[in-house]
């Protein structure tokens, strides 16, 4: 393989927000009580299409399987919606045994979350991260992530690394919500600054264009003089010898 491979463009990370695959499954929870709540969450999790849980996580029967025998489902989850797998991998005694499909899933997910945090990530932190042997598997695990629509972005294999273009946004909680705003904030601080300069830059090549239209129109009216008074002086000199001849 080449050392940076770049993955064809897939369908827009935009369809998966316009698409809302999740709504299928808040429609059913809303008659859901109990074991059948505890069902739905298993098949959200395993549902290909579905990255973001945190408007089901919400809703008050949901909510109910907080605590009780069904205390595992809500927290798996809980762990789709915030988690990572290394959090998985750590505590997995508090989750369901996940399927593979499921485990694939979550990887996905904490792809995106280190995404969020760095735009070239290293083969040795996702290695880490995903609980991942060899770099074969993680390479097959990440351009899989790509064509699901969770990042865009290509492997940089003589680096080993991972150069991500753009990510999916992961649920956010509310104590996130501070954090969120520091990021908005300097970004239009940033965007005020572009304006700024581009507006500078613009005032200053209009008063540089002026200034040559000005040194041009004195640069003509000073040619032109010396060729004006040239032709007085010789009309001057004819109308001299023509009233000596008559003379």
């Amino acid at each position: 393989m080449n050392s940076a491979m770049s993955m064809d463009e897939p369908s827009s990370l935009l369809s998966v927000a316009t698409n809302h695959p999740i709504e299928q499954f808040i429609l059913l929870a809303k008659g859901a009580k109990g074991s059948a709540c505890a069902e739905l969450i298993k098949q959200v999790l395993e549902a290909p299409g579905v990255h973001v849980f945190g408007e089901l996580l919400e809703m008050p029967n949901i909510k109910e399987l907080e605590t009780g025998p069904y205390e595992k489902h809500f927290k798996s989850l809980h762990l789709f919606a915030y988690g990572t797998y290394k959090d998985y991998i750590e505590n997995k005694s508090d989750y369901l045994e996940l399927t593979e499909s499921q485990c694939k899933k979550l990887q996905h997910l904490t792809i995106a979350t280190l995404a969020t945090q760095e735009k070239l990530i290293p083969y040795s932190v996702l290695l880490k991260e995903l609980d991942i042997r060899n770099v074969r598997d993680l390479e097959d695990l990440i351009i899989e992530a790509i064509y699901a629509d969770i990042i865009h972005g290509k492997l940089d294999q003589e680096c080993k690394r991972l150069e991500v273009d753009v990510t999916l946004g992961r649920d956010a909680r509310l104590e996130d919500a501070a954090g969120i705003a520091d990021v908005l904030a300097d970004w239009c601080n940033a965007c005020e600054a572009v304006l700024s300069s581009i507006l500078y830059i613009k005032k200053t090549l209009k008063t540089q264009a002026e200034n040559d239209e000005s040194a041009a129109g004195a640069g003509t009216e000073s040619h032109s003089a010396p060729k004006k008074n040239s032709g007085k002086g010789k009309s001057s000199r004819n109308s001299s010898k023509f009233w000596q001849k008559n003379t």
